[in-house]
């Protein structure tokens, strides 16, 4: 039906004989390259063939992990009690730990190679994924021994994943308690976050102090997984080799120190017009000390149109066509097939987002569409990670994983694509409510991204003394929060429990799972300041720099289209954009 996916190119069902067939060849495939590792690697001594070998048989591999583990994900996304989904996404987990053993003998087996790229410079194939081998290298020289490597693995699950697990529980079940006309009533942690958009603001002051007050049921165990997590992190960092965690995800993001402190240096710069903003939205809302947290998200301006979701595709699809019918074609052929699930329904997670399914070459996008204008540009936003996806569907698996900070490039180009046309034809009247809406998410991105990049970065530095109190963890915090918005908020009004409600904390993986979004926002701006001075010469450009985002540095995909990331003009020039956002909104109000 229209309005939910279907999911039958990946597998009809958990039962089906195809999703059993490949579980089971996975496991063989699994047993196949350790067995191949531990054998081929010490007998032939012929590094060309057992490269291409490698290549063939991690793909294959890759392949069908990707396959089933996206149809468990997909499937768990829109019912959250489908419990057949959920065993099977446990197995697999446990299922891809067994690699372990296989990619760090082949990883140490790849750096004992004196020639390396001279080796990968002698065949197509090998020419084709010269960077992917050269990234194995690299993490080579932060790869432990073997055995190290899969006591650690498997110890994650008991270790972070595990706390990772309970963090998620205790916020999944925590319910706030609100008074409303005399009476008790619980809600769900999102559902009164959400109470921050409210038209009234003495119930968003409620909500906010109810919430506040809620976690003190769960502060102790939030804290103890967050020490607990950031501790595993510290210690297996330190152990492979990495100066700090800082390091090992810059390491991860192809992206270096130099380029970091260029984009904080111009958003440290730009955090004043952002205060001015705040400042003035607060006396809109009646105050006078800066804006109280619980009034960071209160509706300013009127936005009334709606849409249907068949006159948002409507929409959608003539925006992307002045940019490109390629975007155009890709988009309604999403649309078409049945490639979105937009229908708010219960078991459904909430939020948005965009799988790219490799294997199939297809993508499969959710959404929870309302008819709102805010839903509209989360449809564009994520069809712009499909259309990311469809570029990279010419290139083999290995060279189409991208790291987080490009994530975000083609999803933020398509949903400015899609704003600014709203905005042209918006009143003066809705062009204030667009602007402030615009202009609050993208505070959020940098003034509240630089608060969380400032408080993981204080928190690592103590945690490697010692744990943290749930008072010094809430002080950090606040101390961020202070040292991000200024005088642009209330500080009688913080959040201080921002460290438990931010589940991007909780991931041993994912260190500063924060800095990334800020990059994305001003890279979009960046390259789409580039369309609007070149024009339809431009999208040839936009489209190979989106094919090669796996198979290159950060700053070599930025170089392609002539930007600098490690200058810090460049993203002066992005927050530059947002600032004539701000002066048009500042001028709108008074």
């Amino acid at each position: 039906m229209e309005g939910r996916w279907n999911l039958d190119d990946l597998y009809t069902s958990f039962d089906s004989p195809e999703f059993k067939d490949d579980m089971a060849k996975l496991d063989q495939k699994v047993k196949e390259i350790n067995s191949w590792a531990k054998d081929k690697l010490k007998k032939d001594s012929n590094p060309q063939k057992i490269l291409e070998e490698y290549i063939a048989q991690y793909t294959s591999i890759y392949s069908l992990a990707v396959k089933l583990m996206n149809f468990g994900n997909l499937s768990l996304s829109t019912d959250a009690k489908n419990q057949k989904a959920a065993n099977a996404i446990e197995k697999l987990q446990m299922k891809m730990t067994e690699l372990t053993s296989a990619t760090v003998t082949f990883k140490q087996w790849l750096g004992s190679l004196d020639n390396l790229d001279e080796i990968l410079d002698s065949t197509e194939k090998l020419k084709e994924h010269k960077f992917y081998f050269q990234e194995l290298d690299l993490q080579n020289k932060h790869t432990l021994s073997k055995e190290k490597e899969e006591v650690i693995a498997k110890m994650k699950n008991t270790g972070s994943s595990a706390w990772s697990k309970l963090q998620n529980n205790l916020t999944s079940t925590l319910t706030v308690e609100i008074e409303e006309d005399g009476e008790k009533k619980k809600y769900p942690l999102p559902v009164v976050r959400n109470m921050a958009f409210s038209k009234d603001q003495d119930f968003r002051k409620k909500a906010y102090k109810a919430e506040l007050k809620s976690y003190e049921k769960i502060e102790e165990s939030s804290a103890a997984a967050l020490n607990a997590i950031k501790g595993e992190v510290i210690t297996v960092s330190k152990m492979r080799g990495f100066k700090s965690p800082l390091e090992e995800t810059l390491i991860q993001s192809r992206m270096d120190q130099e380029t970091l402190d260029a984009m904080l240096q111009a958003i440290e710069e730009s955090l004043p017009i952002f205060h001015k903003y705040y400042k003035k939205k607060g006396e809109l809302l009646g105050h006078k000390k800066g804006v109280p947290f619980y009034d960071m998200f209160a509706p300013v301006g009127s936005v009334e149109t709606t849409f249907s979701y068949k006159e948002a595709q409507e929409f959608i699809l003539e925006q992307f066509d002045t940019f490109s019918s390629k975007l155009a074609e890709f988009a309604k052929h999403a649309f078409d097939n049945n490639w979105l699930d937009i229908e708010p329904r219960e078991g459904k997670r909430g939020g948005a987002f965009c799988s790219n399914l490799h294997p199939i070459k297809q993508s499969r996008i959710l959404s929870n569409f309302t008819g709102s204008l805010s839903d509209v540009g989360t449809l564009a936003h994520e069809l712009g990670h499909g259309y990311h996806g469809q570029c990279l569907y010419q290139e083999s698996m290995l060279n189409a994983s991208y790291p987080m900070p490009l994530a975000e490039t083609a999803s933020i180009f398509c949903e400015t694509i899609v704003s600014n046309a709203v905005l042209k034809e918006a009143s003066d009247k809705e062009a204030i409510g667009i602007l402030e809406g615009s202009i609050s998410q993208s505070g959020q991105v940098i003034a509240d991204i630089y608060s969380r990049y400032y408080f993981e970065s204080k928190l690592f530095e103590k945690r490697k003394e010692s744990s943290l109190s749930v008072d010094e963890l809430k002080e950090i915090m606040l101390e961020a929060q202070r040292k991000a918005y200024g005088d642009g908020l209330d500080h009688d009004y913080l959040h201080p429990y921002m460290w438990v409600c931010k589940p991007h904390y909780y991931s041993a993986g994912r260190s500063f799972y924060n800095f990334p979004y800020s990059f994305g926002l001003l890279f979009s701006l960046g390259i789409y300041a580039q369309y609007l001075e070149e024009g339809e010469a431009f999208v040839e450009k936009y489209d190979k720099l989106l094919s090669v985002t796996g198979k290159n540095t950060i700053a070599d995909v930025a170089a392609m289209v002539g930007i600098d990331v490690r200058s810090v003009d460049f993203w002066r020039s992005s927050l530059n954009i947002i600032a004539k956002d701000i002066d048009k909104f500042l001028e709108l109000v008074e």
